[in-house]
């Protein structure tokens, strides 16, 4: 059997330090406190802990410093710092430090024992039994396999991958950042498959597809008789991401007011439901993802910089498709084979050097979502176990037709635009959006253009409406 966590509290005010104690005891922690820096460093020295838990401010220095001194001397203890209510800086230094997390004061003991919880699960005590071991490896074959998406050998994608195996088993929130089509969900979700909370769910949420009336209502939920329609209750995206994790695509398309409550909910840990007079706790690890520069925006006055700094505590850059050519072969491959598995084909071709060559030719401005594209029409028109150069029509190479550069269909010209004045405020009834999806045989890229919508807009709308 495991030995039983034993977990350090320091903090100098003595009720604070007894409640903490207490708490922990009554959950079966083996607990030491210390009241300042010197005490601690004594409890440090003599014995091996799984858990650090430490005010920000302490007589005789920072806990920060505590923290610090861990990760310097590469000791394998987390940790999590008590920092002044509404003391963002304090927080992003704390996780910026390595901190597994941060609490807010007052402390709210739910919000207390789940931290604790979700630090001790990151990673298995040094003292586990081979029992643990085992379960261990067999809580990594998520991670492994979503590691395995994250195509290519450039030094890019090493230091990606890299990068994910170090920063997903801790509470600091990431960015994402990279052009359209280089993979930013990919990352999200091997983000999330190595870190202590791959057995939760993961919700992933396109920010520039939801209509600014109900962006609210999506993230945190309604109550029954909220407003008009409103006939139950529904979770928002913060509920269903509960124990899991929240990606938040497209970060920089969020309307202004939102982003201050998303702020808040992100501090208090805590979101209140439309129709509610109560707030609920939340726990969600938060990865977000962009193709704007935000800081850029933020100057602009687009974008909050108090949310930035939030959101931005571990930045991670993808590569354009033009930057990491040495990867195309392998990438093709693999995105030739999942698209067989998709039509239920036997057998996926293979690319002549050919059709290599003239890939790496092209600068894929649409990345990886471009590549994917141009396989998946070669595959359509060249049946057969080799796909050859004559396979790869690249956009240069297509006639005078209006097709869609980045996607490789048919432009909608504007005598064939629909009038979608028609459609309610908030977006279509579910009878309004069948029939466009009828009239145009299901092909939502089609629906999607001719809605002058994108096409998570269209899916978002779907779902919403069941017509999946």
């Amino acid at each position: 059997m495991p030995s039983t966590p034993r977990l350090l509290v320091v903090d100098d005010e003595p009720d604070l330090r007894t409640l903490y104690e207490l708490t922990l005891l009554k959950i079966g922690y083996q607990v030491d406190a210390a009241s300042d820096m010197a005490e601690a460093r004594q409890c440090l020295a003599a014995e091996r802990y799984d858990l650090l838990i430490t005010d920000m401010r302490l007589p005789d220095g920072l806990g920060l410093d505590l923290v610090r001194e861990l990760q310097t001397a590469q000791r394998s203890e987390k940790s999590i710092v008590v920092t002044a209510y509404g003391s963002a800086e304090s927080a992003v230094d704390a996780l910026k430090a390595g901190a597994f997390d941060y609490l807010t004061k007052p402390v709210d003991l739910t919000q207390f024992r789940a931290a604790v919880a979700n630090a001790l699960r990151a990673d298995p005590p040094v003292t586990a039994q081979p029992r643990d071991a085992q379960a261990t490896t067999e809580r990594s074959q998520p991670g492994e396999a979503a590691l395995l998406c994250l195509v290519g050998e450039s030094p890019g994608m090493r230091t990606v991958r890299e990068r994910v195996q170090r920063v997903a088993r801790s509470m600091a929130p990431v960015l994402i950042q990279g052009e359209s089509g280089t993979g930013k969900e990919l990352v999200a979700k091997a983000l999330h498959a190595c870190s202590h909370r791959a057995g939760g769910p993961f919700v992933a949420v396109n920010c520039g597809a939801i209509p600014e009336s109900l962006i609210e209502a999506e993230f945190f939920g309604v109550r029954k008789g909220a407003y008009t329609g409103a006939t139950a209750d529904r979770p928002g995206y913060f509920q269903a991401a509960s124990g899991g994790t929240l990606f938040l695509d497209e970060l920089g398309d969020l309307p202004l007011p939102m982003q201050a409550k998303l702020l808040r909910a992100i501090q208090e840990r805590q979101v209140r439901a439309l129709g509610s007079t109560q707030e609920e706790s939340t726990d969600v690890r938060i990865i977000s993802a962009t193709h704007h520069d935000l800081a850029k925006a933020v100057r602009e006055g687009r974008f909050r910089q108090d949310l930035f700094y939030r959101l931005n505590v571990i930045e991670l850059r993808l590569p354009p498709l033009r930057e990491r050519r040495e990867d195309l072969r392998a990438l093709a491959q693999g995105l030739l084979e999942r698209l067989a598995q998709r039509n239920g084909e036997p057998q996926a071709p293979g690319l002549s050097e050919d059709a290599l060559r003239c890939l790496q030719s092209y600068t894929f401005p649409g990345n990886v979502r471009e590549l994917e594209n141009i396989l998946e029409r070669a595959m359509a028109l060249y049946p057969g176990d080799i796909l050859g150069a004559e396979a790869i029509l690249l956009p240069q190479a297509l006639d005078d037709s209006p097709e869609d550069t980045a996607t490789g269909f048919a432009r909608t010209r504007p005598s064939e635009l629909v009038d979608s004045e028609t459609l309610t405020k908030d977006g279509p009834s579910r009878q309004q959006l069948e029939e466009f999806l009828h009239r145009n045989r299901w092909n939502q890229s089609r629906t999607a253009r001719q809605l002058g919508w994108t096409l998570a807009k269209l899916r978002y709308w779907m779902q919403r409406h069941g017509l999946e």
